[in-house]
């Protein structure tokens, strides 16, 4: 029996573990409002973005005042960022067909190695010399930095969408295959054990319950990748030779001078990564540690 709704009153956990022990159940857990989880949340979340946005503004009024030079403000950035919205193209483009067109090579890069990262970490983490043989080029595979990845991709694939793809390709595949191999392989002994002695066959073990049991550690090697994937897409537009994006907006602005179109790609990078950061991939972690019964009290 699980005595839901507010657990902050002692009156109100009394009374629940009374109605728990008339009904003769053994097991019950109290557990916080939902709303008040979420607002509390949500309150966290808008103070860093609050302390963020101020301490901009502040280095904004101090370049103006030292150096003289206008520092694009958040209000700047905002007025151009809602221009920008309304239709008003940017070196030829829309500030959206900008958007959507980094979105779609990020998806790209970012699915076809999140398959087969996993499809490779579920080979490493089933035998363990496979695993051995793959840890090693896995392992420097990730110690090499994404912008290091350029000269290749230019090599194999010359200037354009595919050395794009490629570079976050290979930049988000070894954090996705390292973390679901050694999540299978670091399954608690007991849920083996377990199995077991409920006479439970091979691959019944292997995709009912070790798969499941890495399934935290694989969704933080995705939440890796989406981070690296991000940041080297941005890069890669800035250098391989692309004509639209949130890069290659960074790039012309660059080259124009135009400071509040720079920063206004920024801030929407950074939207875009916070959102698929702190609410996709937050959400679904939560979800996946409830069913797995170690959703925090």
């Amino acid at each position: 029996m699980m005595g839901r709704g507010k657990a902050s009153s002692p009156k109100a956990e009394v009374v629940a573990i009374d109605d728990a022990i008339s009904r003769d159940s053994a097991h019950f857990e109290f557990r916080a409002d939902h709303r008040s989880r979420w607002a509390s949340r949500a309150i966290i979340g808008l103070v860093g973005i609050g302390i963020t946005l101020l301490a901009w503004q502040t280095v904004s009024m101090w370049v103006f005042e030292v150096k003289g030079v206008v520092y694009p403000s958040p209000t700047d950035t905002v007025l151009r960022l809602a221009d920008l919205m309304s239709g008003t193209t940017l070196y030829d483009h829309t500030i959206t067909e900008h958007l959507l067109s980094s979105l779609a090579r990020w998806g790209t890069g970012y699915l076809l190695a999140a398959v087969t990262g996993i499809v490779i970490g579920m080979l490493m983490g089933a035998s363990a010399t496979v695993n051995g043989i793959g840890m090693t080029p896995l392992t420097v595979l990730q110690l090499i930095p994404g912008l290091a990845w350029i000269p290749i991709a230019l090599l194999l694939f010359g200037l354009g969408e595919t050395s794009t793809v490629f570079m976050i390709y290979m930049t988000v595949l070894p954090a996705v295959a390292i973390s679901t191999a050694s999540g299978i392989r670091e399954a608690p002994p007991v849920y083996r054990r377990a199995a077991s002695i409920l006479g439970t066959k091979k691959p019944a073990l292997f995709f009912r319950v070790l798969l499941p049991a890495a399934s935290l550690q694989m969704l933080n090697g995705l939440r890796m990748g989406l981070a690296n994937g991000w940041r080297v897409l941005i890069a890669a537009e800035m250098v391989v030779g692309v004509g639209l994006g949130l890069g290659y907006v960074l790039v012309q602005a660059r080259w124009s001078l135009d400071f509040e179109a720079a920063f206004v790609s920024i801030l929407v990078i950074c939207g875009i990564g916070l959102f698929i950061e702190k609410i996709l991939f937050t959400v679904a972690e939560r979800r996946l540690r409830d069913r797995m019964g170690l959703g925090a009290e």
